[in-house]
């Protein structure tokens, strides 16, 4: 099984923080909001994520989580969604890279305490 991880929005609920960076970048705590959802997955055992995300801090994500070996990830790829194509047009992006097999996805911003 395969992850996706969706992280796009505008953030605009989290104005005026979310005008320098993406809301999922964001300090929760001792660590940024997309490191929740990763741990959920790994936790799951899925080692194989795609992180879905847009706009103009896309590339913040590869500065920060860069392969995702400090997961524990064989590895981590990333979609760029141009535009407001919604949770639809994300898994899409996601497709190509999940071959049509079981997935699970998450949201960039899901904070879950169990397993």
């Amino acid at each position: 099984m395969k992850g996706v991880i969706l992280a796009g929005g505008l953030g605009t609920r989290m104005l005026p923080l979310t005008k320098i960076t993406n809301k999922h970048l964001l300090p929760v705590y001792d660590r940024p909001m997309i490191y929740f959802p990763i741990q959920t997955l790994v936790d799951a055992g899925i080692n194989e994520i795609v992180l879905v995300t847009g706009g103009h801090y896309a590339g913040d994500f590869l500065n920060l989580l860069g392969n995702g070996k400090a997961f524990g990830l064989s590895f981590i790829n990333y979609a760029y969604q141009e535009g407001e194509g919604g949770i639809a047009d994300a898994l899409r992006l996601a497709r190509e890279f999940t071959k049509d097999g079981p997935i699970c996805v998450i949201l960039g911003d899901n904070i879950l305490e169990f397993d």
